[in-house]
């Protein structure tokens, strides 16, 4: 009996795939333009039939949505334009019916400057015990902040208000980072946990899960080119502390006592960009988190090297501490991979807007990326759209840049609006049934995305959509696939990635220049391209039946 099928149900997740939902840009039930819970639950049925393990749902917390929703203002309730507690009671409900399982979002570094106790500690003033819930500190001599330390969405980390105090926000402005060292906040995401846990939710994903805990003593950060670092260097003291982990301990503790439930044990997945893997694999060790993406092969250029190394890495640090790997192409905050792999391998991750983009070459490169997925030992997510081929939208205007970074970086970094364009659902049109009504989007499509809807590609056998469906019946039908490991096949040639996975499976990746012979095989399960004279075209996959 192979690894995989000796685990019990109780750990579907080493072997989930997960789709995630952006709430604003999923699908808009009452027509006012913003994606909502019940939009949601109108498309289960498509998600269903995608063949999905699970859905996470990004932040639907009441929120002024200054960063998209990553501004919390209450932990246990739902946006107002989102919908109600009672519509997620009924999606949770829906969901669980059709065999589908739900995460949702925790954010656990900051909240919304909108928060009761933020706003409470802003009133009660210097000194106040309010105030110790989050990381206010008086400033350095000359009107400087207390560190140099600098924001992920630009600009410093420190805000000053008006009594002369700065409160630290690694994030946006309106963003004010929590004091974990301070018992209060400890007990308060307890229960928050325990509140969704017994509404039913499978899970969460933890936003930033490596910031929570910080140097106290508040160090400086050195500088590189004159500007205070953004690297996750070890010892950096707001990122990859040694005080996360005892907070992971403790949540892992609370979910762990849910085993017994009929949803069986709650998961965490975390979000934590740190490499090597070896830093990654700490935080998925035995009694801490279930999983964590991998974001390396999100930032690996189409290269059969580098690919190969980085899954080696991967797979082999989280093995040793007996956590599967979790691999992801794209999501909210990345440039879709579809474009990604249009560009030249040096602008892969940058150049939005800037840098030419071959669609076409995209398209197929990213047919090939996800059967290399989700061949991959371990679980895998999908952002939505991904299933559609849809590409990064560049040329968004101004006026409609929503992402923080954008404000923040004074007009020059256009920030993830990109990838966060609501989905085209149907029709000819913007707004492609998005919503119920005429009314656009709080982001504008692009007027060519026509052939891009989820109606046109369900109805075209070739399409996109109907690899990715194919690809998940596979995946589901095939011992083979899901958690376990893999063997690289020696005789592959320069430029192609060939593993083996037992029972009688192979995957073949030709990234090299040339068309090559398929090894021998039995059937051809699936291809992203269609093949002639058993030769696997440049940039294609092949799953065989060995």
């Amino acid at each position: 009996m192979t690894e995989q099928a000796s685990r019990p149900v109780d750990d579907w997740w080493r072997s989930a795939v997960v789709y995630q939902v952006y709430p604003r840009s999923f699908a808009d039930a009452d027509g006012d333009g913003t994606g909502d819970v019940n939009g949601i639950r109108a498309r289960l049925p498509y998600l269903a039939d995608l063949g999905i393990d699970a859905i996470w749902i990004s932040p639907w917390y009441p929120s002024p949505l200054l960063d998209g929703g990553y501004d919390v203002s209450d932990y246990r309730d739902i946006n107002p334009e989102f919908g109600t507690l009672a519509d997620a009671d009924a999606l949770i409900a829906e969901a669980h019916a059709l065999g589908i399982r739900i995460l949702i979002d925790l954010v656990p570094n900051h909240c919304s400057w909108e928060h009761p106790w933020f706003k409470a500690a802003l009133a009660a003033g210097k000194g106040s015990k309010e105030r110790e819930l989050f990381w206010f500190r008086d400033g350095k001599e000359g009107g400087l902040p207390p560190t140099n330390w600098p924001a992920a969405f630009g600009g410093p980390a420190w805000q000053q208000i008006d009594d002369g105090q700065w409160y630290l926000h690694l994030f946006d402005i309106s963003q004010p980072d929590w004091n974990w060292d301070h018992p209060d906040v400890i007990a308060e995401f307890d229960s928050i946990l325990r509140f969704w846990f017994d509404r039913g939710i499978d899970g969460f994903r933890i936003d930033v899960a490596d910031s929570m805990a910080k140097d106290a003593t508040l160090p400086d950060v050195p500088l590189h080119d004159g500007e205070p670092t953004r690297d996750k260097y070890v010892g950096n003291p707001f990122y990859d502390q040694p005080g996360v982990h005892t907070i992971h301990q403790r949540w892992r503790a609370i979910a762990d006592e849910y085993a017994d439930t009929p949803e069986g044990p709650r998961v965490f997945v975390a979000e934590a960009w740190l490499s090597p893997a070896e830093r990654l694999a700490q935080y998925v060790r035995p009694h801490e988190l279930h999983s964590a993406f991998n974001f390396d092969v999100l930032r690996s250029t189409w290269d059969a090297k580098e690919l190969r190394e980085v899954i080696d890495y991967t797979t082999e640090s989280l093995w040793a501490v007996g956590a599967p790997a979790t691999w992801v192409l794209s999501n909210h905050d990345t440039i879709r991979h579809r474009t990604r792999y249009g560009r030249a391998k040096r602008d892969a991750l940058e150049g939005a807007g800037v840098v030419p983009v071959d669609l076409a070459l995209g398209l197929r490169r990213a047919r090939a990326a996800a059967l290399l997925e989700l061949a991959l030992p371990g679980g895998a997510y999908i952002y939505q759209g991904d299933e559609l081929g849809l590409p990064e939208v560049e040329d968004l205007p101004e006026e409609v840049l929503d992402d923080p970074t954008w404000e923040r970086s004074g007009h020059t970094v256009r920030g993830r609006d990109g990838c966060r364009v609501p989905i085209p659902w149907s029709g000819s049109e913007p707004p492609y049934g998005f919503g119920t009504g005429d009314g656009q989007p709080w982001l504008p499509q692009p007027a060519d995305w026509a052939a891009l809807t989820a109606e046109a590609e369900a109805a075209d056998p070739e399409s996109h959509l109907a690899l990715y469906k194919a690809a998940l019946r596979i995946r589901h039908d095939q011992e083979a696939l899901g958690e376990g490991r893999l063997t690289w096949d020696q005789e592959a040639a320069e430029g192609v990635l060939s593993f083996t996975r037992d029972p009688g499976f192979r995957c073949v990746v030709n990234l090299s220049g040339e068309a090559i012979d398929l090894p021998a095989h039995s059937e051809v399960l699936l291809a992203s391209e269609s093949l002639t004279d058993n030769k696997l075209p440049v940039d294609a996959t092949a799953w065989l039946k060995v």
